[in-house]
């Protein structure tokens, strides 16, 4: 598959550890067998060509807080600025992560008590505050803009009219009024933005994916290097398909230095520094919308709830480790594009797999039965999908995989916190279209799953 990490396999799988969490004073303290720590001390492994000074926009959800908080203690300047929005979205869903994040201002205070750094937070809506987030520029002249300031979930996307409008008007709006800012301050800002490997599309390309671009010759003969054709497959995609545009058109227009990272699917909850104290907990969300598969498939293991597969389970998915997400995105910051270069652009991956396949690792692993649901998604019930990551290898990424036992950490997590689950929330409400909600509504293993 062109990693640089050897493709799953199913047989001789993690070794069975214990993790207990328990708070001593302000810090929280954990027990594993030497393998797995050192797994996640290794993620904290990065030295930095010089100190910069970064913004990451969205720093308090799930990519970003870990991000934030590696970025700090590799000796980053960090400043987080959020609008609190999934914490909102979270009072709108009724469903609260399963793990109890503490407040932004009690998290950035827990962090800079424990590291010694000055962790910062700003209140702003980057869709709304235009002339705030400008001012905030040109005061504070920051070298990198991390940009996970979107509504992140492809469910939540197809939810009904309300949420595609507010997914379109705060992705677009958002991306666009960062870079319009970034070209009105005069300052060469690097802006990092984590995209999805969705913006491929999930069909069968009969060959590897490249990083952004392709190879072509076109009519007469004449060789060129385009975009990789865009095959968004929720409104969610979408927005980053068309991010992918703005980016190519203020890279040409105004110069601005993008590193666009296509990320896969995001497992895990905690990493070496979210780890130092409960306060600092990574959200873990598991409900039907915003529950990532693996994370979801998980947490009904370990509450003993089916695993709920969509469809046939033949969907082939990218997977990353939420450590390796953080590291990615610094060695991005470390290795910007020059000036004049074209906006650069990584696959965030470690490795692939069918989802049925995952399911039945996780089953063997834990005992969980699986359940096939209808698929609440309009997409190919199986595909391939082969993906080149050489970048980031050659940068020095050595990933973390699903072999290397790491999912034990998530399971226990789980069963920390399954006092928090509402298992009502666990199977899908959001449909692509009516005939995939009338599907649903009909579906025998979803009736027996209600009851």
């Amino acid at each position: 598959v062109g990693f640089c990490s050897s493709y799953i396999s199913t047989s001789g799988l993690y070794p069975k550890i214990q993790r207990n969490y328990g708070a001593i004073g302000t810090k929280c303290f954990v027990k594993a067998d030497r393998k797995q720590f050192n797994i996640l001390m290794a993620a904290t492994e990065s030295p930095i060509s010089q100190k910069k000074k970064v913004v990451v926009l969205g720093g308090d959800g799930f990519c970003g807080w870990p991000t934030a908080l590696y970025l700090s203690e590799q000796g980053h300047d960090v400043i987080i600025m959020d609008n609190l929005s999934r914490r909102k979205i979270d009072v709108d869903l009724g469903c609260d992560s399963l793990t109890p994040i503490a407040n932004i201002q009690e998290r950035c205070n827990v962090w800079n008590a424990l590291s010694g750094n000055k962790l910062q937070f700003k209140y702003l809506d980057l869709m709304k505050d235009y002339q705030e987030l400008l001012d905030f520029f040109v005061a504070e002249k920051p070298d990198t803009v991390v940009h996970f300031a979107e509504q992140r979930a492809a469910p939540y996307s197809m939810k009904g009219p309300r949420e595609k409008r507010y997914t379109i008007d705060n992705n677009l709006s958002g991306t666009h009024n960062l870079l319009c800012a970034i070209v009105e301050s005069g300052l060469d800002i690097h802006v990092v933005h984590l995209g999805t490997m969705g913006v491929y599309g999930y069909g069968t390309s009969g060959g590897e994916i490249p990083e952004g671009y392709l190879d072509v010759i076109l009519p007469g003969g004449r060789p060129s290097k385009i975009l990789h054709p865009a095959y968004p497959g929720s409104v969610y995609h979408l927005t980053k398909c068309l991010d992918a545009l703005v980016f190519q058109f203020y890279n040409k227009n105004d110069g601005i230095r993008v590193t666009d990272l296509h990320q896969g699917i995001v497992w895990g909850t905690n990493t070496p520094q979210t780890i130092r104290d409960e306060r600092l907990i990574n959200r873990f969300d598991y409900d039907g919308d915003y529950g990532t598969v693996l994370n979801r498939f998980l947490m009904q293991a370990a509450l003993n709830i089916p695993l709920t597969v969509y469809g046939t389970g033949g969907q082939t998915r990218a997977f990353i480790h939420i450590s390796d997400t953080a590291r990615c995105i610094e060695i991005a910051i470390n290795n910007p594009p020059a000036a004049g270069d074209k906006v650069e652009i990584f696959n965030q991956v470690a490795e692939t797999l069918k989802v049925r396949d995952l399911a039945t690792l996780i089953s063997d692993k834990t005992g969980c039965g699986v359940r096939n649901l209808e698929n609440p998604r309009k997409e190919d019930a199986e595909n391939e999908l082969e993906v080149s990551n050489k970048k980031f290898c050659s940068l020095g990424l050595d990933p973390i995989t699903l072999e290397m036992g790491l999912l034990d950490e998530v399971v226990n997590i789980a069963g920390k916190y399954q006092g928090r689950c509402d298992k009502s929330k666990v199977l899908p409400s959001s449909f692509w279209n009516k005939a995939r909600a009338e599907a649903a509504a009909s579906d025998k293993a979803r009736i027996e799953e209600l009851k």
